[in-house]
């Protein structure tokens, strides 16, 4: 009744449409992930140098200790 010998593997246009629609879908959803812990990974980053800085200020007495405490508890939130 049915003769596949010959034409293909059997997959029609829908099928190959939607393997690459489920590529696209699972590349996508790659970038997405990754751009998520990039931008959290960097933020966490810009706040330790912020600190860093802060103590930095204190320590070379530009600033006073109420004054570190204010930027400190500041950064941290």
């Amino acid at each position: 009744m049915y003769d596949y010998s010959g034409y293909g593997n059997g997959y029609d246009a829908g099928g190959s449409i939607f393997m690459l629609l489920l590529m696209a879908l699972i590349i996508v959803t790659i970038i997405v992930v990754v751009r998520h812990f990039n931008r959290d990974l960097n933020s966490h980053q810009s706040q330790d140098t912020a600190l860093n800085l802060l103590k930095e200020r204190y320590v070379k007495g530009e600033i006073d200790k109420k004054e570190f405490e204010e930027k400190r508890k500041d950064l941290s939130n």
